[in-house]
This record gives structure tokens, sequence and C-alpha cells, in this order.
């Protein structure tokens, strides 16, 4: 596991052999489950090392740079557990949620939690909409993350209900970044969120660089939001 070494070396992380075994057992897990859970490319370990590890844990390191990386944590749209399950292995005293719609991903991040003897994390099986509306998430967490799990327009108004005031998230976005910022300002205004910076996450990583959009809440969110599951989406603010 050269390559993974090599990783935590270039994000300054160092090699810790207990952190490094759980992460490829975590990454032979994804191979094994790939298909029947419809994760990530089957056996693609270069992109769970190089992408999906790195990526993670490049997110970690630029919270904890920016004071930002406290609990609680909510992952949303966490898949295969990206970033929040690289980030719980490194920082294990963070508490984390993974919130994951899709059943069979959720029942993937159960395992993987069990077989990795992970404490602290649980497991959400809901939709965002629904989760924001129950007292045990709606304006608890300190910060939220998701990767590529809608539009910022539409990612706010799921995860910012769930936040605390003076909450963060952190959404690693593509190219269209800046498009997304324009378009959100709408749903910033009327959701209680204020964009305070974007950074692109580095250092360099295989492929196109992340730009991380992190967006303050200020104002408490209105009790009508989100909107009933689906609706984000098809009527984005």
């Amino acid at each position: 596991m050269d390559s993974l070494d090599a990783v935590l070396n270039r994000l300054s992380l160092g090699v810790s052999s207990d952190k490094t075994a759980i992460l490829v057992r975590y990454a032979a897990l994804i191979r094994e489950n790939s298909e029947r859970a419809g994760l990530t490319s089957r056996g693609d370990v270069a992109a769970i090392e190089q992408r999906h590890f790195a990526e993670s844990l490049a997110l970690l390191l630029a919270l904890e740079e920016r004071g930002l990386a406290r609990d609680p944590v909510i992952d949303i749209g966490s898949g295969a557990g990206f970033p929040g399950l690289p980030i719980k292995i490194f920082r294990p005293e963070l508490r984390m949620t993974l919130l994951e719609a899709n059943a069979k991903k959720a029942a993937f991040l159960e395992r993987v939690i069990a077989e990795l003897a992970l404490k602290g994390v649980d497991v959400v099986n809901e939709r965002a909409e629904d989760t924001a509306r129950l007292p045990d998430h709606r304006g608890i967490y300190a910060l939220a993350m998701a990767r590529t799990v809608a539009p910022l327009r539409v990612l706010l108004e799921l995860a910012l209900p769930l936040l605390q005031l003076g909450g963060v998230l952190a959404a690693p976005k593509g190219s269209a970044a800046t498009r997304e910022i324009t378009e959100a300002e709408d749903a910033l205004r009327e959701l209680g969120g204020v964009v305070e910076e974007t950074w692109p996450l580095g250092p360099p990583l295989a492929g196109p660089t992340p730009t991380v959009v992190l967006v303050r809440k200020r104002v408490d969110t209105p009790e009508r939001y989100p909107r009933r599951a689906g609706i984000p989406r098809k009527r984005p603010l």
C-alpha cells in the first residue's frame, strides 16, 4: 500500500500503522461491496486512495487550520462514507453522524463501522428533508459536510436547518463553484446563510482540484424549511 502511504505523507498526516491498516481494510470493504451496495467503481483502488481518501483528509486538514473541525458533525449523503469515515478514522474523538437515504449504502456504512470498531459514529437512513424535521437533528450540528450531493442552492436547504447558529457547511465543489454561489444568493438570504470563504482543496490531488465552499449559518432557518422530500430539487430556491 505504498500509494496510500504516499497520500498520507503528501497531506502531512504522516504514516500511522494503525490508521493505515484501518484505511486498507476500509478500502477492501468498499471493493468487496461496491457492486452489491452501489458504491464507487468496482475494484478502483487508485480512485479510493487518491481521490476519496485524499480529498476527505485534505478537507479535514483545511477545516482544522481554520478551527472548524468541531463536533457534532454530520456528513450529508455519505454514500460509501466520504468524507465522514476517513475523518472519523483520523480524528476518533469527533462525534459523527452519517446521513444516507439509500438503504443499501446505509447498511454498508453500518457494516464498516462494526468491522472497524469505530465508536461515536451513527448512521441515519433517512432523507435530509425528513431528518432536519427531527428534534434530535435540527439545529444540532456545528459542522455539516457534503460531497456531490446537489447544487449549492439545493444543498443549502438540506443542510442549514441541521446546523446550529454559527455552524458551518463545508461543500467541495467542481469547476462550477462560482456559478453555484451566484445561483444560491436567494437561498442564502432565505435560509440564513452566508458564503464566508472558498478555497482550492490541496495539496494537489489526482485529477481536478475541488473548490470548498464554506457557508456560515448566521440566522435561524425559518421553520418551513426544508420543504418536503424532493421539493428542494424540483423547485430550488
